[in-house]
């Protein structure tokens, strides 16, 4: 089912990412399962549809890519892409990085993640105003992922504008796939030549010792391609979407003063919070899968083939999982939800996302109680597989 004949959904639709949650509510309503024949593809829209999805992945595979374009392009994924991957090379590579991206490694870091925070809001105090993204969002997670893979300071946001510009399309249009896009990560050549020689305590040198056994039986280190992709994914992950969440902080807290307020008087509410901003916004609202074997639902086949868009930013507004979804409640109890997607492909950085974020905030509110969005210039940015501010000035007392 398509719902009414004026219901149209398009991930790369201008007017549709400026505000997608009236679209969303009406395919959950009208059409759980839709079919969009400009580009091709299926979604669902509802909690539990993409909750089934995201874990059945003998139907939904990873393997083609998780971006429709990708998917479309029909190439041949890099070793080591393991958002990309299935099983069983998919849980060898990400086994990988898991003994890296532990919560209790992750929450170590808190009093770096603290001190980078420290650095850029101290400036910006008696300013009148600050950038959530540009000043912050943009800033900590980028100073974070760089000392985590050992990257040196002076090089980190030359590393974060590469991953960025990966992400960016033209208002509209979807991705450009070629090969050297996913490629290898030749920026990061020099980095790991430089650590296979000097090793240190930090990821890139970790993955270039790491011995394992690979999906063949074979006991092995990882190939210099090899490490070169999991910097690249690493540093992508790591750096867009936190910095999405970051942005997302200031706007629904500049838009809910009173909630604002509580989280002033009481920090404790913080760590909820910002579960409620990543289901109420979720960074990454959507996921593709290429749908390997013929699939029935609400009474129509999803042919082998196809393309499912997984819609986790509309599960998480769904009225069937969150009692008035499209509200924002930093009070909601939250079981889980779909920002990090769930199953075998759940976010590896959750727990360092979480952090940044609680920390981020904690920060801001210590020195900046009270803001207002500059509506004015305040700008969402032009990608698709990814959504949130690209600038968010506000104005402070």
């Amino acid at each position: 089912m398509s719902g009414s004949s004026d219901l149209y959904y398009d991930p790369y639709d201008v007017d549709i990412r400026q505000n997608p949650y009236p679209t969303y509510r009406r395919l959950r309503e009208e059409a759980p399962l839709y079919y969009n024949p400009q580009h091709d593809f299926f979604a669902v829209s509802r909690f539990d549809d993409v909750e089934r999805g995201l874990v059945d992945r003998e139907t939904y595979i990873s393997s083609r890519g998780a971006i429709l374009e990708l998917i479309r392009a029909n190439m041949e994924m890099p070793s080591g892409v393991i958002i990309f991957e299935d099983p069983p090379v998919h849980t060898i590579h990400r086994g990988l990085l898991s003994r890296v991206f532990t919560p209790r490694k992750m929450n170590a870091l808190e009093q770096q993640v603290r001190d980078y925070c420290a650095a850029a809001l101290d400036p910006l105090v008696g300013k009148g105003g600050f950038d959530f993204v540009r000043d912050l969002g943009a800033q900590m997670p980028m100073r974070v992922i760089g000392m985590l893979l050992g990257v040196p300071e002076s090089d980190q946001e030359s590393v974060r504008d590469t991953a960025d510009a990966q992400l960016r399309t033209k208002p509209g249009q979807p991705m450009k796939f070629t090969s050297e896009k996913f490629a290898r990560g030749e920026h990061f050549g020099e980095y790991v030549d430089w650590r296979a020689e000097h090793p240190s305590d930090d990821l890139m040198t970790e993955l270039l010792l790491v011995e394992f056994t690979d999906e063949n039986g074979k006991v092995r280190r990882l190939t210099r391609e090899e490490v070169l992709t999991y910097v690249t994914v690493v540093a992508g992950a790591g750096n867009e979407t936190t910095t999405r969440l970051i942005g997302w902080t200031g706007k629904l807290l500049s838009d809910h003063p009173d909630q604002r307020r509580a989280l002033v008087a009481d920090p404790s509410l913080i760590p909820n919070a910002i579960e409620e901003i990543l289901r109420y916004e979720s960074p990454a609202p959507h996921v593709a899968r290429y749908v390997s074997r013929d699939v029935e639902l609400y009474d129509r086949k999803v042919p082998e083939g196809s393309v499912m868009m997984l819609l986790m930013g509309s599960g998480n507004r769904d009225d069937r999982r969150f009692a008035d979804g499209d509200a924002f409640d930093i009070h909601r109890k939250i079981d889980h939800h779909l920002a990090f997607g769930y199953g075998i492909h759940f976010c590896l950085g959750a727990a360092l996302a979480r952090l940044e974020g609680r920390v981020a905030l904690e920060e801001v509110l210590k020195r900046f109680p009270d803001w207002q969005v500059d509506e004015e210039r305040a700008v969402i940015a032009p990608t698709s597989t990814v959504r949130g501010f690209e600038t968010l000035p506000v104005f402070t007392p």
